[in-house]
């Protein structure tokens, strides 16, 4: 009896985390569960019907084409960009890092708003290629230039050593260090594109997400739109197996020395001012493109009769709807974000891989399952913002989780301990305790969630409670009818917000330590 008992506590330590995690899993899987459930219900022939078709296919094939354009872009620009900031001595290099990073603060539905109202006519695949791939290089951009910064130049020295020339250790040696990197941030481009809505709906690319939409929102298709979701459900599938396949095949690559010493700086000489022109054309076109668009159509759009009072009635309905989306999530996050740092085993890591399942899916997949599952299931909850607060929460849940999980890793748990041995109740230890403890990491990923949520875009269309318009809605109401001033304040407002977290992500990232000063 003893045995099972000690198996059973090896297996699961935390029995009242785990149950707390599984909850929390659970609900982040509702929308996936019910897809699946749903999708089942029209039959095999109904099924077939749907999705033997030509239409599918093109769908599929310009959607994964779209992905695999924009990350083939996405790893040039990022890894070229990293390597230019991080191993060169090309000027104003700190400047280049938070410039290479800002992209990440511009919604796509915002960049691709601008280039429409600055370019007209500019629709179809490769213009949603181009915005896409300006926007989300950043994602290659950063884990990229933090593995450049950690890899150990003794490699690269003793490949110099050996007669190697510069470029033949760049390929041979550098671009090996930071593979897993490249990999990892291609990887996530790739399942951005595959999920974005705005930029394609804007641009007019018809991919998967802006076929469901339609089919949903001006048909009201459910069954097509049910079988184009579980056919892009199962394109992310692939993607996240990939990335899986990828870490297991990922090679390692261990530090010879024990202190940490920057590698030498490549000088550039003749290259040094077509490099910095090639940086700086990156940027105006990223940046640039969509200040100037906006700072164009600003004043216009303020001075509008009412204008201020329809942006300050979106901006209160986006801090409400984002409120309540963070307090849900990290009610959910909490729990499994102590299991993951205290309790580390099998069933938290299946527990924590089933929350990311969630995360990489569509926010367009996710507001149509929650729209049948609120009025089939949870009627009192449609058309709330509890629903849309519940989207929020299955969306995000993993940036939540990974803040707690970090933060109550860096706590020691022997003080947990200390207070059980002295006496006080599980319940006690975590209120005074292990919640004070695990403050910042709560506060981190509120904060995260919050912003997050603030730009959220395809399930807040679709789950928004009638009236209840938020910034990121009005924009794309505006720019779907042309009002191109109108839009204007509300996508100005945006990026403002958005540009905190992304300073704060370079910031941390350690891109602009003195070591880095150009």
């Amino acid at each position: 009896m003893s045995r099972v008992r000690g198996k059973a506590r090896r297996l699961a330590p935390r029995p009242a985390l785990l149950a707390a995690s599984t909850a929390a899993v659970a609900a982040a899987l509702l929308p996936l569960v019910y897809l699946a459930v749903r999708t089942a219900e029209a039959g095999l022939d109904r099924l077939a019907a749907e999705l033997w078709t030509e239409r599918v296919a093109l769908l599929a094939l310009r959607s994964l084409g779209l992905a695999a354009v924009v990350t083939a872009a996405c790893v040039v620009l990022g890894v070229g960009a990293a390597f230019l900031v991080t191993r060169t001595d090309l000027p104003g290099r700190r400047t280049f890092a938070v410039l290479a990073a800002l992209p990440l603060a511009v919604p796509t539905y915002i960049a691709a708003f601008a280039w429409v109202s600055t370019v007209d006519g500019l629709e179809g695949f490769w213009p949603a290629a181009l915005v896409l791939t300006l926007c989300s290089y950043p994602y290659v951009f950063l884990p990229v230039a933090a593995a450049l910064r950690g890899a150990d130049p003794a490699q690269e020295e003793v490949s110099r050593s050996l007669g190697r020339s510069g470029w033949q250790t760049f390929t041979a040696v550098t671009l090996r260090q930071i593979r897993p990197a490249t990999a990892a941030g291609g990887l996530l481009v790739a399942l951005y594109v595959l999920s974005d809505f705005g930029a394609v709906s804007i641009l007019r690319a018809d991919t998967f997400t802006r076929a469901i939409f339609i089919a949903f929102d001006l048909g009201f298709d459910r069954t097509g739109a049910l079988v184009l979701s579980s056919v892009l459900v199962a394109l992310t599938v692939l993607l996240l197996a990939a990335e899986t396949a990828t870490r297991r095949r990922g090679a390692r690559y261990a530090r010879l020395g024990g202190a940490r010493r920057p590698p030498a700086r490549l000088r550039l000489g003749a290259v040094r001012w077509p490099a910095l022109a090639a940086l700086l054309g990156v940027a105006a076109l990223a940046l640039g493109v969509p200040a100037v668009s906006l700072a164009q159509r600003l004043v216009t759009g303020v001075s509008r009769p009412g204008a201020l009072t329809e942006v300050a009635v979106a901006a209160g309905n986006s801090l409400t709807v984002s409120l309540a989306g963070a307090a849900l999530t990290m009610l959910l996050a909490l729990p499994l974000g102590l299991l993951v740092a205290r309790a580390p085993g099998v069933l938290t890591t299946v527990l924590d891989r089933l929350a990311y399942l969630a995360h990489a899916l569509p926010g367009v997949v996710i507001g149509l399952s929650l729209i049948f599952f609120g009025i089939a299931v949870a009627y009192p909850l449609y058309q709330t913002r509890w629903l849309l607060a519940l989207a929020y929460a299955t969306l995000f849940l993993p940036l939540a989780v990974g803040a707690v999980a970090a933060a109550a890793a860096q706590s020691p748990p022997g003080l947990e301990e200390v207070a059980r041995s002295l006496g006080r109740g599980p319940l006690t230890v975590l209120r005074t305790v292990t919640l004070p403890l695990t403050l910042p990491g709560i506060g981190a990923g509120a904060a995260l969630v919050f912003l997050t949520g603030m730009k959220e875009l395809p399930a807040t269309l679709l789950l928004r409670p009638t009236g209840t318009d938020t910034l990121a809605t009005e924009l794309w109401t505006a720019t779907s009818v042309g009002a191109y001033a109108a839009a204007a304040p509300y996508a100005a407002l945006l990026v403002a917000i958005s540009a905190l977290p992304t300073w704060l992500l370079v910031a941390r990232s350690g891109l602009l330590d003195k070591e880095d000063h150009g």
